[in-house]
């Protein structure tokens, strides 16, 4: 699995930073659903940080084998197709530093 993006956590609960692949990079932002009106919606919208079009969107799940919580992210853009991830603590031990590591389908 691959890290494909490096985030920093705000203050309001969003995550922003550089979204990477080998064809793409790309400065985005993960921020909480304020509209949310039913489960099956989404708990985050991922958007591009320089025009503000959606890219996709992240639900908080709940890991089977620990029980611990984590954010699910799925983003679709012509330039990359669909990519899967997972937002995980970064390297080191900043509680404000994330990553997203690619999530393969099966």
């Amino acid at each position: 699995m691959a890290t494909i993006a490096n985030l920093n956590v705000k203050p309001d609960g969003s995550l922003e930073g550089t979204l990477a692949t080998l064809n793409v990079t790309a400065q985005i932002a993960i921020v909480p659903n304020g509209r949310k009106a039913k489960d099956s919606e989404p708990d985050y919208r991922v958007v591009s940080r320089k025009n503000g079009f959606e890219l996709g969107a992240a639900w908080v799940k709940t890991a089977k084998s620990t029980g611990a919580e984590y954010i699910a992210v799925t983003m679709s853009a012509p330039e990359f197709g669909t990519i899967y991830g997972n937002v995980a603590n970064a390297p080191g031990d900043d509680p404000m530093k994330k990553v997203i590591i690619w999530n393969p389908p099966t």
